[in-house]
């Protein structure tokens, strides 16, 4: 039966992901030039309005619709077709089924959207557009199906609370495929790109993280202990990677930055998003503090392997949630959630090894697709836009418009 409270829950749970990203819009768009602060924010902002199309006619039904093969769901529910206000007792069955399509549709939403910093400040709208839809459906519908709607790697047993293979680790991988393909911006490695408005950027990490209780909580899909559960440790991953992230950039620039404090406030959350329904508040300190560190130390390789990751989605989102979601195979308690399984630490360590396993296919799966789309993007419309327009800014060439009259 429908329960009222626990509908509420995943409503409220369902806007506060909604709202992750424009926040990722303003938090990527304060780090790029204020030439392309409108084009970066368009990026995020249109893709609630595509994948929201895509995820009612097919997407859901890809990623969410009766098993194939363990492979794919069928188009069964295409439309919504048989998506109505009863719930659907394989996902949860104290709420309207299409509560729970809506709140998986604020995470296929906020996914492409991360990738969209890896290749900021370059790529034309159309080509972003083709690439965006391309992807929805062929990388992001799929595993979420592997991991969440009864396809194979949930069934191997590979633990995924919130989305670290689905959501964080398949956009970082993306995203550096992204990078290696459309080449750096024009004159990187020779000239300085600094952030044009920090302010903005820190607003839109701290309504990042104010979002991210739904994303993590939500996941629990019932207003019960558990999800309590994973807000706290959420909150806990998040505060503890930001104090780790800024000793380290102390430690080794000397100075603290705002900008450092707001990437390793995200890192956190990206590391527990995985975990956070499976381990305890002092797992989650550990690995929201280790994740700080660690992708610290992603973001400083990327100048020394020489690809352009703009706003460092591959050593944030590829990187957290890589640990993330090795670090649920370490940390893991069925003390915590029944329904998981032991880590490591707690007596299982074939647990590491699935989870492991879990992160090995999300990669090959998801860098693989992302050069073939790439491919046919370029083929087709074409990626990059020219250099005329790279150096006049993406947002008066793609958009006719200015953000700022000086």
């Amino acid at each position: 039966m429908i329960d009222a409270g626990d509908t509420a829950f995943i409503l409220v749970c369902s806007a506060l992901v909604l709202l992750m990203t424009p926040g990722l819009a303003l938090f990527y768009g304060g780090m790029v030039r204020n030439k392309n602060v409108l084009a970066t924010i368009m990026q995020s902002v249109i893709i609630i309005g595509l994948v929201s199309v895509i995820w009612v006619l097919w997407g859901y039904s890809l990623a969410f619709g009766p098993d194939v093969a363990g492979i794919i769901g069928s188009l069964s529910w295409f439309g919504l077709k048989g998506v109505g206000l009863a719930p659907n007792p394989d996902y949860a069955g104290t709420i309207p089924h299409q509560a729970f399509m809506i709140f998986q549709a604020m995470f296929a939403i906020i996914t492409p959207a991360l990738i969209t910093g890896a290749f900021a400040e370059r790529m034309k709208f159309s080509g972003f557009l083709l690439f965006i839809l391309l992807w929805s459906t062929f990388v992001y519908s799929p595993l979420a199906h592997w991991v969440w709607g009864g396809g194979w790697i949930g069934k191997m047993g590979a633990l995924d609370f919130a989305g670290g293979t689905v959501v964080h680790i398949s956009s970082g991988v993306s995203a550096l495929a992204a990078a290696l393909l459309i080449g750096k911006r024009k004159g990187y490695g020779k000239e300085q790109f600094i952030p044009h408005n920090l302010p903005m950027t820190m607003t839109g990490a701290a309504i990042l993280w104010f979002g991210w209780f739904g994303f993590n909580a939500g996941s629990a899909l019932a207003s019960n202990g558990l999800a309590t559960g994973a807000f706290v440790t959420t909150h806990i991953a998040a505060a503890a990677a930001s104090l780790t992230w800024m000793f380290a950039e102390w430690i080794h620039r000397s100075k603290p930055t705002t900008l450092g404090v707001a990437s390793g406030l995200v890192a956190g959350l990206v590391a527990i998003t995985p975990a956070a329904g499976f381990v305890g508040p002092v797992s989650a300190l550990i690995i929201g503090g280790l994740a700080g560190v660690i992708c610290y130390m992603g973001v400083l390789i990327k100048s020394r392997l020489g690809y352009d990751d703009s706003l460092d989605v591959v050593g944030i989102h590829g990187l957290g949630g890589t640990w993330g979601a090795l670090a649920t195979g370490l940390f893991a308690s069925t003390a915590v959630n029944a329904d998981g399984a032991n880590g490591l630490f707690f007596g299982n360590p074939a647990q590491l090894w699935i989870q492991f396993l879990s992160v090995v296919v999300t990669c090959v799966f998801a860098f693989g697709m992302t050069i073939a789309i790439f491919k046919i993007v370029d083929w087709t419309i074409g990626l990059r836009v020219s250099e005329e327009e790279e150096v006049r800014g993406l947002d008066i060439t793609q958009h006719s418009e200015t953000a700022y009259s000086l």
